[in-house]
């Protein structure tokens, strides 16, 4: 069994953050995303991997290496242009050399048990192992509509009017007859080869397709808002440890992570949150659910339910909630007169000012 894990995407929802980031590599309690996705496979006992990679090739090559602090051994494949799930699936043949194989999307985070669906997989059988999840918003995804017995009937992509609120998880499981399907498939209107159009071709050539819905959570962060509900899942389940400097006059309540050379000041952090190493909040307030990166200074400054990432400087900030603000940001209160707002921001940005 090998795995292939797909980090090419642009993460157009997630600008101007991904104009200079892989989306993959945004942090989620302070640890890239991609991460957990490539410590769940090798924990399923898959160390054989190949990651699908586009644009942003180096940052991700520069973050994974060679995957041996993953315990995995990882092959980079080249995706020239973004052209859809099954298109990845296409170009990765020869790396799977026949074997079976495990499909993650890394921009996702699940709590099943992959090492559960492998064996799942591997003594059905079947072609393919789907995994489902009941959503509210079933248009927003590819969408599986079962047969009275409970078996597969057929997929959809992103339909106006869904036959289920069974949406595809972004992983999947395939033997190599999933090469013929994806060589067999038109590019949909999206100018794509949709890999539930992938999987519909060997439910109509006689392959079976199982399913499995999911238990535990899952999150696609492809928006702000997943991005923040993940970190806030996440979060929940750290336990409190202090390695860095509490002084004087601050204080810590509930679970809460500060990381080696981090220095707490006058200030209150209230959990589940972490501060990363050599950060530097000072007379300041950092409530539930907010993840601060290596490197940041926060000084006069309130933050909550956010996603802080590295070498950024809050400073004389009333109050900041639900954001997620990038890399060697500066987000600062002018003395400068007459009195405004100064801003600079790249395309595709999102400010709310009250």
């Amino acid at each position: 069994m090998k795995a292939l894990v797909l980090s090419g995407g642009a993460g157009t929802r997630l600008r101007p953050i991904t104009h200079t980031s892989a989306k993959q590599l945004i942090p989620i309690a302070n640890k890239p995303i991609l991460f957990y996705g490539l410590e769940a496979i090798a924990a399923a006992g898959i160390t054989d991997v190949g990651i699908i990679v586009g644009d942003t090739h180096e940052e991700i090559e520069e973050a994974l290496g060679d995957g041996s602090r993953f315990g995995i051994k990882a092959t980079y494949i080249r995706q020239d242009a973004p052209l859809g799930l099954a298109h990845a699936v296409k170009i990765a043949e020869d790396f799977m050399a026949g074997e079976p194989f495990l499909m993650y999307l890394g921009d996702n985070l699940i709590k099943e048990d992959l090492g559960q669906l492998v064996s799942e997989f591997e003594s059905s059988g079947a072609s393919s192992l789907i995994l489902l999840a009941h959503v509210p918003n079933p248009s927003a995804f590819g969408v599986a509509e079962l047969n009275e017995d409970g078996t597969v009937k057929r997929l959809v992509e992103k339909p106006k009017e869904p036959p289920s609120d069974l949406a595809l998880v972004g992983v999947y499981l395939f033997d190599s007859s999933i090469f013929e399907a994806v060589k067999s498939i038109e590019p949909s209107w999206r100018n794509e080869l949709e890999i539930t159009d992938a999987i519909q071709y060997l439910l109509e050539h006689g392959c079976e397709v199982r399913h499995h819905v999911i238990k535990e959570w899952w999150k696609d962060t492809g928006k702000l808002e997943d991005l923040l509900e993940a970190n806030r899942i996440v979060l929940e389940g750290i336990e409190r440890r202090i390695e860095g400097e509490v002084c004087e006059n601050s204080r810590v309540d509930g679970s809460v992570v500060i990381e080696k050379g981090a220095r707490l000041v006058d200030s209150t952090v209230r959990g589940p949150a972490i501060i990363g190493r050599d950060a530097v909040i000072s007379h300041s307030y950092v409530g539930p659910f907010t993840s601060i990166s290596f490197g940041v200074t926060i000084e006069n400054s309130e933050i909550e339910h956010s996603i802080v990432c590295e070498n950024t400087v809050i400073r004389d900030v009333k109050r900041i909630e639900e954001s997620l603000i990038g890399k060697g940001v500066q987000i600062v209160r002018s003395t400068s007169r007459p009195a405004a707002h100064r801003i600079m921001v790249g395309d595709s940005s999102r400010i709310e000012i009250l």
